[in-house]
This record gives structure tokens, sequence and C-alpha cells, in this order.
């Protein structure tokens, strides 16, 4: 395979969070296609060929810096997707503190870990590509994942200042926000037909989206191609939020 045809993460080596499932395993699965070194992650390993997959516990303190420090072992980190995330449904008066700690930790505060943790180097190569995942909730908050809404866009926020402070240094920062996806999260409230029925309503493409569907764009903005892409919250959602 010559330069120009080869496929445009070859090579790279990528820290896919939130790996073994979902969204997060398919991004992983499609990287690896694309020719990309792969570093998952979980709350447990898992068997799988290529780079030893890595687990930690993002909601504990300190755990994203050391997720960092373990890829930077196996690295050295091209591409960081964080998917790992936290979704926990309570009225907002019920949410408590700890619960709201969980979400912020891991949505949020892992995130930062991550990116000072792998970005210098990333910045040092002159080439990096950070992707968040993010969520429709960032601009449409469910009445009861308030704590989750919220960390997702704390989330957003942090990638619009990163992008423009490591831009300079050949390093992209984005948001990808899913709408409804059937993912195993997501899977025990759509298999009610009634709530099913309702949420297809409010979807103008008629249908729930797969983890399939988030990984063109996903591919895009961790490749070269997607290099002149950046601080942008960019979402798959079949139209959701028109």
């Amino acid at each position: 395979m010559d330069a120009a045809s080869k496929p445009p993460v070859d090579g790279r080596t990528a820290l896919v969070t939130g790996s073994t499932s979902g969204i997060g395993a398919a991004i992983a699965d499609a990287l690896e296609r694309a020719g990309a070194r792969v570093i998952r992650h979980g709350l447990e390993p898992v068997d799988h060929a290529g780079p030893p997959s890595l687990a930690e516990d993002l909601a504990v303190a300190g755990a994203g810096a050391r997720l960092a420090s373990a890829a930077r072992d196996l690295g050295p980190v091209d591409i960081l997707v964080h998917s790992a995330s936290v979704q926990i449904r309570e009225p907002w008066h019920s949410i408590t503190a700890e619960q709201m700690e969980r979400q912020l930790r891991v949505n949020l505060v892992a995130f930062l870990e991550l990116v000072q943790g792998l970005a210098p180097d990333m910045a040092e190569r002159r080439w990096g590509r950070i992707l968040a995942i993010g969520s429709v909730q960032q601009a449409r908050p469910h009445p009861e994942m308030a704590a989750y809404a919220a960390s997702k866009a704390a989330q957003a926020n942090l990638v619009s200042n990163l992008a423009k402070q490591l831009a300079p240094r050949g390093v992209t920062v984005n948001s990808l926000s899913p709408g409804v996806i059937d993912t195993p999260r997501n899977r025990d409230a759509l298999a009610s037909d009634e709530y099913h029925r309702r949420v297809v309503g409010q979807i103008p493409l008629g249908r729930i989206g797969t983890p399939a569907d988030c990984v063109p764009l996903a591919l895009l903005l961790c490749s070269d191609d997607g290099g002149y892409i950046t601080g942008r919250d960019l979402v798959v959602d079949g139209g959701y939020l028109l």
C-alpha cells in the first residue's frame, strides 16, 4: 500500500476510554480497521488482540492521570477518545453530592487529567487528535439527568477552551454528541414499547441510532482528514435537536 492510499489513522496509537461496549467499542474497532494501534480501557481488562487493555475506575480521584501515565508506557499516544461516562437518572431535588461528584469525576475531571497527561507529548510531536464523546443533553437536558447534562455541558466548554490553546501545536480538540443510541445503557428504557415510540417520535429520521452511526464522524475527527476541524461540538442525532 503506498502512502497516498493508506488509511487516515494508519500507524497512529489511540487510547479509547470506555471501549468495552457501546459507542467506545465501535470507535475502537473502527480505528483498528483503519490502521491504528488501539489501547482499550474499561473497568476490567478486556481480552483483545493488540496492546494490553487498561483497567481504571475513572470515578476515583487521580484515575485519569494514572490512566494517561499507563497509556504513555504503551505509547506514544497520538489520539485520545474519551467515551467513558457515568449517567445517573435522578430527579434534581434528590441528587446527592456523591452522585454529582461521580459524574463530574468521570465525565469532566478524568477528561481534563487525560488531556493534561497526553496532550503535551502530542504538542511536542505537532500532531494530535482529542475527541470527547458528549451528549445532546448539553443542549436539551433530560429533567431526570440534571447532573449528567451539566457535566457534559461543562465538558463541551472545556473542549472549546483547550482547542484554542492546543491548535497552534497541531492538536485538535472536538466533541461528538450522540442523540438516542442503542447501547447497553439505554436498552432497558427502550425495551418499553410506549417509551420507544415516544422517543422515535421526536427523531425526524424515525429510528434509534446505533453506535455505528457515530463511527464515520469519529474517524474523521481522529484522522489527518479532520485536521482543519477543532473546537467543535458535532451532533449525530438523526435530527433530534431540530
